[in-house]
């Protein structure tokens, strides 16, 4: 049995869930017992107050020194991300062989110093798309490319009808997000607009301020994860608005991929591995200007058949290229290959 031991943001890193927890009984099937050492301090500081963020800082650093120790009883060191948002602190003093997962193109932050450290101190970096591994092989030669698996035993489709209600569209994500649905607010208030019978849903930890939005077309949901799926099969369509920045092409498209596994058709912005995913199969469309949000938001609402189709599309892919039973065992080879 090799053991890894796996070091995670904690509480608020979006990334915990998909990129490690969930791999954890499918590896222990493949020989690879996965230990968790979480923050209790969380991967990110408060939002405001410099001795708050201090006193956070020091947590963090306090509570990971007995935790590296521990990694000299493992096979191998697994960093999700840096310890500490945008510092690289005890991260070099872990076991090695010592491999890095990135989920996000973190060197934007800071000028990238510590993502540049922390590359050049691991033995290995997986990276969740081919630009964060073209951006990180810049630093580490042994690179690889894991996409962020959903858990498509959990993330279905609704059985029966969903939308008999009034049409959704859904938007799923942290409040950080929300810069891209305001770019695209003036084209989501035309459809609303010609659409009356429709909502827009956002899910979030935080209530968006739109300025354009009919407001009793808008619906705020605060997101729970006992209820995320529920949230997304009872969208008729999901969006996902990006920028053309290294941020937006380091994401790695979970949201849309969630609304995929749940047989929902998507409307997202062509970029990074957005557009990679839209070449794997006719799950929705991918738009740049505003008048093509519209019109893509139109057709699908004006066609539950193309819905249903597209839909489908979208769960097929989800399970063949994202699955985490698919995923599971590449991750496995190359926790191995570091021995």
């Amino acid at each position: 049995m090799l053991r890894v031991i796996a070091y995670t943001g904690g509480h608020n890193s979006p990334a915990r869930i998909p990129r490690v927890q969930q791999y954890v009984p499918y590896l222990r099937l493949q020989g690879i017992e996965v230990t968790e050492s979480p923050s209790r301090a969380g991967l990110y500081p408060p939002e405001r107050g410099f001795w708050r963020r201090a006193a956070w800082g020091l947590w963090n650093i306090a509570e990971h020194l007995p935790a590296v120790g521990r990694s000299y009883r493992y096979d191998v060191t697994l960093l999700q991300r840096e310890m500490l948002s945008t510092f690289v602190t005890l991260e070099p003093f872990t076991s090695r062989p010592r491999v890095l997962d990135v989920d996000d193109a973190i060197w934007v932050h800071r000028g990238g110093g510590f993502a540049r450290r922390l590359a050049r101190s691991c033995d290995h970096v997986i990276c969740g798309n081919s630009f964060l591994a073209e951006g990180f092989s810049r630093w580490n030669p042994s690179v690889s490319v894991l996409p962020t698996a959903v858990d498509t035993r959990r993330f279905v489709p609704a059985n029966g009808s969903h939308r008999e209600g009034r049409p959704v569209i859904g938007w799923l994500g942290l409040s950080s997000g929300f810069r891209y649905l305001y770019e695209i607010e003036a084209a989501l208030g035309d459809v609303l607009r010609s659409h009356p019978e429709c909502i827009l849903r956002i899910i979030s930890d935080k209530v968006p301020q739109f300025r354009l939005l009919p407001p009793a077309q808008v619906e705020y949901a605060p997101y729970c994860r006992e209820r995320e799926v529920t949230d997304i099969q009872e969208m008729t369509v999901g969006i996902m608005p990006l920028d053309n920045s290294d941020a937006s092409r380091g994401k790695c498209s979970f949201k849309m991929i969630q609304y995929m596994s749940c047989g929902i058709p998507v409307v997202v912005s062509p970029v990074g591995m957005n557009a990679e995913v839209l070449q794997k199969g006719e799950v929705g469309f991918g738009v740049s200007k505003p008048q093509e949000w519209v019109d893509a938001l139109e057709t699908l609402l004006a066609s539950p058949e193309l819905c249903a189709r597209t839909g489908r599309a979208g769960r097929e892919v989800a399970e063949l290229h994202y699955g985490v039973e698919v995923l599971a065992p590449r991750l496995a080879d190359t926790l191995r290959a570091q021995l």
